[in-house]
């Protein structure tokens, strides 16, 4: 009995872990971009994590799905895995959860081409990654079979706070302060 839902419970194993990257990523991420942490070189400690925590989550979050192709219950095929609300298990959970998969995948990618895409349309993608967040948690709590258990409501409490501090600090701070000037060029001759 076990061994055919060894999958199954490998799947949300990782689905948990990843969930917790994906909020710890996103609230370093609303940190650094609120400007909350100012000591000297804590930024850059904060962006390499930042960055590794979010590749490490995408990596979770494709073995989450993966895992369960070889779940013999659910048996979801791979379009089940990666198109929104295919699978009919419970799917209005798992279609937000697919499309917060292709959201952390395309923010986190985002990054690499920030130069080719320019840094001012990067940011605009990257202010979305909140978005991502919250379709993930609400993810886990409509197609999550942990859902009701104190620990995961715990646990995502207290992932969640920070983010909901941390984004409404970065909303606050973001209407009270001048907007940045970009320096004028020095006009041709």
């Amino acid at each position: 009995m076990i061994s055919h839902q060894l999958f199954w419970f490998a799947s949300r194993a990782v689905g948990t872990i990843a969930i917790m990257l994906l909020g710890v990523s996103v609230a370093v991420g609303l940190v650094m971009a609120g400007r909350i942490s100012r000591k000297p070189g804590r930024t850059a400690r904060l962006r390499r994590f930042h960055e590794a925590a979010a590749i490490v989550m995408v990596g979770l979050v494709a073995a989450h799905g993966g895992l369960l192709l070889f779940d013999s219950y659910l048996r979801p095929g791979l379009a089940g895995i990666t198109v929104p609300f295919v699978l009919p298990y419970r799917s209005l959970g798992t279609g937000l959860g697919i499309i917060a998969g292709w959201l952390t995948l395309v923010f986190t990618a985002s990054f690499y081409v920030r130069r080719r895409i320019g840094a001012r349309r990067w940011r605009r993608l990257h202010m979305l990654t909140p978005v991502a967040y919250v379709l993930a948690l609400v993810h886990v709590l409509i197609a999550g079979t942990d859902a009701t258990n104190p620990w995961m409501i715990a646990m995502l409490t207290g992932l969640t706070a920070p983010v909901g501090f941390a984004f409404s600090y970065r909303v606050l701070t973001g209407l009270t302060t001048p907007a940045r000037r970009t320096p004028l060029r020095a006009a041709a001759a």
